[in-house]
Formats: C-alpha cells, structure tokens, sequence
C-alpha cells in the first residue's frame, strides 16, 4: 500500500471512516437469525434481497444505536457462492465515507482498486480489498 510516512506517522489521515457494521457470510440464513436473536437477544432491524450478488442480508443489533451485525447467504445461483468452510465467515466489514468517489480514486492509487460497484435506487456502494484480500465495503 502507497501511503506516506508523513501521513501516517502524523496520526492524521486525509480521509475518514466510520466503521458501520460487520458482514459476516452464513450457510443457513434462518438457523443463523435465531441463534443471534434467541440466545444472544439480538432484535433484527432489517432483511433484503440483493439483486446485484443474489444474496440475502439480515440485519441485527444488539442494543438500540450499537453495532450492527449484517448476516449474508450466498446460494448456489450467487456468483459469491461456495461451500461454507469454517472460519472463513467474515464477508466484509463496512465504513461509511464522506465522499465516495474520493475514496475509491485514493484506494486505486494507493494499490486497493474497487473489485465490485453497486447501485440500488439512490444509494451506492462499492467493495475494496485490504492488502490481506478482505473486503471492505465503503459507502457515503
């Protein structure tokens, strides 16, 4: 990754992020909700289909204004899909921006370039990769 020393020994970064919530991909959608919501007492907030990665999504949170846990079922007609293998769960993990564009044209120069886009009515959104290969999604 291509960031300055200055920028980084400064502890200052020209961008900023808020962490939004953390994807994590699941092999049973259903089995997942209520293990989160009936042992752990978390409450969904929200659920989706998503046309772009024919996935689903569930959202949770453990108390009102924390974190939010995003579950994600990939099926076999999702191009995202493959055989659940335990610990590679992680999906993704989310950061709200302040200006997207700016982000993903800092990402490209710094080696990190957008590896998906997508659109949904008003809102967008696009995936990243760390130097480790985890996606990141970032969206303003």
């Amino acid at each position: 990754m291509d960031l300055s020393e200055n920028r980084m020994n400064s502890g200052s970064i020209d961008m900023k992020a808020k962490l939004a919530y953390t994807g994590i991909r699941v092999k049973d959608l259903d089995e997942s909700v209520k293990f989160y919501t009936e042992l752990l007492g978390m409450k969904e907030t929200g659920r989706s289909d998503v046309e772009a990665s024919r996935g689903q999504t569930v959202q949770l949170v453990s108390e009102n204004g924390g974190p939010t846990l995003e579950l994600n079922y990939y099926g076999k007609g999702s191009k995202f899909y493959t055989e659940y293998s335990i610990g590679e769960a992680l999906d993704h993990i989310a950061f709200q921006v302040e200006d997207l564009n700016k982000l993903k044209a800092e990402a490209g120069k710094a080696g990190c370039p957008v590896v998906l886009e997508m659109k949904s009515g008003n809102s967008q959104w696009a995936y990243i990769q760390d130097p480790n290969g985890s996606w990141l999604e970032v969206f303003s």
